[in-house]
């Protein structure tokens, strides 16, 4: 009862089971946390910065909108 690899197998297979379980336990508080954070965006209707269109994609999306105002014009027969 008292061989030493004995209890340095127990001593190790007991650190990997408590590192699994943390490593369980931080991928559920990360999962909740996302939760929450996606609850509260759909609440108050704010997105992610990140995912939000870049500077340069909302001047090239209102240089298409002018450009098609202007065609809807011609098409229309008015002068600009």
């Amino acid at each position: 009862m008292t061989d030493p690899v004995m209890w340095m197998t127990i001593a190790g297979a007991s650190l990997i089971g408590l590192s699994v379980i943390a490593f369980a336990a931080l991928n559920g508080w990360r999962g909740w946390l996302e939760l929450e954070r996606m609850k509260i965006e759909r609440r108050t209707g704010i997105s992610d910065p990140i995912t939000s269109p870049s500077p340069a994609a909302r001047i090239e999306l209102a240089d298409l909108k002018e450009r098609i105002r202007k065609l809807e014009a011609i098409a229309a027969g008015v002068d600009l």
